[in-house]
């Protein structure tokens, strides 16, 4: 059914908002999706050839009659097939751009944080690995593969690779014009609460925790 792909996508795209790290990127769904389109865009132009058939050989042409508008009224069950097409195209377009925009901002949010995706990546899985051997009772399990630098690798694009480059570039030279600004740090005010201070004698200059 059409979207169903597409729905998956969007799956993925929220899960990946709630892990710490970036999964690995769902290459064959998105080419699913994508082929998915073209045929749908296909199926639009196969209807609206023999639409434009069909109204020459009313007119007793054979396709040189002049572009006009299509009437809905006039052909309700072209108009639907149309409709259902171009929303189904439509809708995984939006899904599509969900999800890499999600994955997109996941970069980003470790860029800021000065986390590197693969290297974080390997480290919480290495931590996974490490709480299911000790629901094994300290028994090896032999069926477990290791996991290779290749398997870590997988879980970035090669574009996604060179926007990861790029942004941290981009964010090292924004950061170098405030080095005494700490950019990196919370949007979100403290909740500690605070005291009135009365100065009784000059301390000099004095560099709280917080700044």
């Amino acid at each position: 059914m059409y979207g169903d792909l597409g729905t998956k996508l969007v799956q993925h795209a929220k899960r990946t908002q709630s892990l710490a790290y970036l999964p690995p990127y769902q290459r064959e769904i998105v080419q699913a999706v994508t082929r998915e389109v073209r045929d749908l865009d296909k199926d639009v132009a196969r209807i609206l050839e023999q639409l434009e058939q069909a109204r020459a050989a009313a007119e007793g042409e054979e396709g040189g009659i002049p572009p006009s508008s299509f009437n809905p009224a006039d052909d309700p069950a072209t108009a639907c097939a149309l409709l259902v097409d171009h929303l189904s195209m439509r809708r995984n377009k939006r899904c599509l751009l969900a999800y890499h925009r999600i994955r997109a901002e996941k970069i980003e949010e470790m860029c800021w944080n000065g986390l590197d995706p693969l290297e974080h990546q390997q480290r919480q899985r290495e931590i996974e690995s490490g709480n299911n051997n000790s629901e094994d009772h300290g028994t090896p399990r032999t069926d477990r593969m290791p996991l290779s630098n290749a398997h870590y690798n997988s879980s970035l694009t090669p574009v996604e690779e060179e926007y990861f480059r790029q942004y941290n570039e981009m964010l090292m030279a924004y950061k170098g014009h405030w080095t005494d600004v700490d950019l990196t740090g919370s949007l979100d005010p403290p909740k500690e609460l605070y005291i009135d201070v009365r100065v009784l004698k000059d301390a000099g200059e004095i560099q709280t925790e917080y700044g």
